[in-house]
């Protein structure tokens, strides 16, 4: 049974903060059982306390970090510690500042991580609580989609991506753990682009940055004298940030996060979406024992497993995760349709949609995982022989995230048919029925 923690001793950290160029000294100290992690402004009269929850998320744009906000006291940057007390499962913390931003280090969590870990970490006699979910929770905003699906481990798979010679586009795939996050992950260094930094200081950001907290990319290159700690360094830092924001929800979770294009703000909103679907369980056990509930009666299909299923590869795979129900007559598919699409450039530019006979093939290649999902069709593949009243009622764009379910008409074992239905937020974009034959492959 898992312990709520907190940290042993005080700890002292001082250090220029990224954006607003002030600098501060940090108390950590320990904190009492189901405290959480709370920021004190020791500046202010009274020192006003801000507890770090989604419900404190500030107004004002997060573009460069994460602010949160009570009575308008404000606190700016607060995604790296967050992160840390996730990664280090530090459930309860004081942070005393002298002013409205953590230092910002190297730009990475690494020192950070090092001075917390040096004051050791201490159970206390309560049990810690995890966020879990039953069903993919998922927030699209634009180009971005992030999406949580059940697991009984906390991951993420991040792709990021940029119109840039130089950083087109990273992905990133971990399983979070202290030991991943400390070697993996923490070291990662914030970074931005070259053309952004005159911008960023016109809206009275990155104040205190500089090539010593900072990676500057240029069309050819970086311009830190540093090199890449990490040749997807880029992507990891996206990592941390999605790590810290997430605590916003004031437990650990139990969850795979796939995030396309995150940044602050959607990070932000997603978790006030999670929120609104998570289940809080009581300890690490209970948290698995409420997963292993939720597919009691079904199958979980990843994508790596879909694709020794059925011979679809990038780019026309076009379903993400199959779930299967034990009477294998039912099926449901996701399709997080990213703005990274390939046809989203020729269809259409300026107002992308994605093309219908792709939804229809996305149906079909969950059909075909129901049924090459079973074990004596191992050596077999798929070949359609017929699409019946296929209707297509609404458009699907960049960052809908398509729910596709599959019910089989009829099954003879090597010929059948079967009727797709596909969902964007519970309302119905396209149906189809389809009819099909099942060879031996390479036939």
């Amino acid at each position: 049974m898992a312990k709520q923690t907190t940290i042993l001793k005080d700890v002292i950290v001082e250090g220029i903060g990224l954006h607003t160029g002030n600098n501060s000294k940090i108390v950590f100290k320990p904190a009492q059982a189901n405290y959480g992690i709370h920021f004190v402004r020791v500046d202010l009269p009274g020192k006003p306390d801000l507890l770090a929850n989604w419900q404190n998320l500030s107004d004002e744009v997060a573009i460069r970090g994460t602010i949160i906000e009570n009575n308008g006291v404000k606190m700016y940057t607060v995604e790296h510690i967050l992160a840390i007390c996730s990664a280090l499962k530090i459930d309860n913390l004081i942070v005393e500042i002298d002013n409205n931003e953590p230092p910002i280090s190297d730009g990475s969590a690494k020192l950070l991580t090092q001075e917390i870990l040096s004051a050791g970490i201490k159970e206390l006699d309560a049990q810690r609580e995890y966020y879990i979910v039953k069903e993919p929770v998922t927030f699209s905003d634009g180009k971005t989609t992030i999406t949580a699906y059940p697991s009984d481990k906390f991951e993420i798979d991040c792709t990021i991506g940029f119109e840039h010679p130089f950083l087109a586009n990273q992905q990133g795939k971990f399983v979070i753990t202290e030991e991943t996050f400390i070697n993996d992950i923490a070291p990662s260094r914030t970074f931005c682009f070259d053309f952004e930094i005159e911008a960023l200081q016109a809206n009275g950001l990155a104040k205190g940055g500089s090539l010593e907290n900072a990676i500057v990319i240029g069309p050819a290159g970086i311009y830190n004298k540093e090199p890449l700690r990490y040749q997807d360094e880029f992507v990891r830092h996206k990592t941390l940030d999605i790590i810290g924001d997430l605590y916003l929800l004031g437990k650990q979770i139990k969850a795979k996060i796939v995030a396309v294009k995150p940044g602050h703000k959607n990070n932000g909103l997603f978790v006030k979406e999670f929120i609104k679907k998570a289940i809080l369980v009581k300890d690490e056990n209970k948290a698995e024992e409420k997963v292993q509930e939720q597919i009691v009666g079904e199958r979980i299909i990843n994508s790596a497993e879909i694709q020794t299923i059925i011979p679809h590869r990038y780019p026309i795979l076009m379903v993400d995760r199959v779930k299967l129900t034990d009477d294998t007559k039912r099926a449901t598919g996701y399709k997080a349709v990213s703005g990274n699409e390939g046809f989203f450039q020729g269809h259409f530019p300026g107002q992308p949609i994605m093309p219908g006979v792709l939804i229809v093939e996305a149906m079909a290649q969950t059909s075909c995982v129901l049924f090459l999902s079973r074990p004596n069709m191992k050596n077999k593949l798929a070949y359609f022989m017929g699409i019946d009243n296929v209707k297509f009622r609404k458009t699907v764009i960049p960052g809908d995230m398509l729910e596709l379910k599959i019910e089989v008409i009829k099954d003879s074992g090597t010929k059948g048919k079967v009727k797709g239905e596909a969902f964007v937020d519970g309302k119905l974009v396209t149906e189809a029925e389809f009819m099909f034959i099942l060879v031996d492959r390479g036939a």
